[in-house]
């Protein structure tokens, strides 16, 4: 039967998700699969959360919008688990907090802080660090190597509060000087719930914006023809991977 928020039934997904937040840029990615968006599926529409399936050099591969936070991120996967999805990539956007890193790199995540409350609950408050899948991490790093694309390799945070609305705005100092590269509202809880189904999850990230922690530091942000072009090369990295 359908999920309560995914209108789709098991085989409208293929095994192989990517997971943007927006739904803009699902369709955007869509329209990079085989035959662009025309010969792409549309498989779930309900709430917005578009959802598309299609191939990629004949691979078959989907992309499902999550919404944003990890509480949204949760509901979307438990579904697309229920589906019958094994590999789930999520691709979005991220802040980073160290200096040597650019607007619009990327950052391949290997394990997510799980600051936020989602993961949190599932834990009951214990302990936990969760990590991406080395062989998918594996595959994204060897990818943006090939194609020369800039990007870092190493921990994050995953956060329940747009960083820079929190009223504290050291928020993520603990974090950035523990040596986290970047912070975004997702990973964590992807993490955790990969791990627990045993099935396999990644995450990588556009930089659109640079917190360093320095007192006088203006913040930046990557324009929309910016955001854009580095989710084309990001988009690129991932339908080039090989996930098998």
């Amino acid at each position: 039967m359908p999920q309560i928020h995914l209108h789709a039934e098991p085989g409208d997904y293929a095994p192989l998700v990517l997971l943007p937040g927006d739904p803009n840029r699902a369709t955007t990615i869509a329209s990079r699969f085989d035959g662009g968006l025309e010969g792409a599926r549309l498989v779930n529409q309900n709430r917005q959360l578009l959802g598309y399936t299609g191939t990629v050099s004949g691979r078959p591969i989907s992309v499902q919008s999550t919404g944003i936070g990890a509480p949204s991120i949760a509901v979307v996967t438990e579904e697309l688990l229920r589906l019958g999805v094994r590999q789930l990539i999520r691709v979005g956007t991220t802040g980073a907090l160290q200096a040597d890193i650019q607007l619009g790199d990327v950052v391949i995540a290997t394990a997510a802080s799980p600051t936020d409350g989602t993961t949190n609950s599932f834990m009951r408050g214990a302990p936990y660090a969760p990590a991406a899948d080395f062989a998918l991490t594996h595959a994204l790093v060897h990818a943006a190597e090939n194609l020369g694309i800039p990007h870092h390799v190493g921990p994050i945070a995953t956060i329940d509060v747009f960083s820079h609305y929190h009223p504290d705005p050291q928020f993520v100092r603990p974090w950035r000087e523990g040596g986290a590269l970047a912070v975004e509202m997702e990973a964590s809880a992807l993490f955790y719930l990969a791990a627990r189904h045993g099935v396999q999850a990644a995450c990588v990230g556009v930089v659109v914006d640079i917190d360093t922690g320095e007192p006088d530091q203006e913040h930046s942000y990557l324009s929309p023809d910016q955001l854009a072009a580095a989710v084309d090369r990001m988009t690129d990295l991932v339908l080039a991977a090989d996930f098998a």
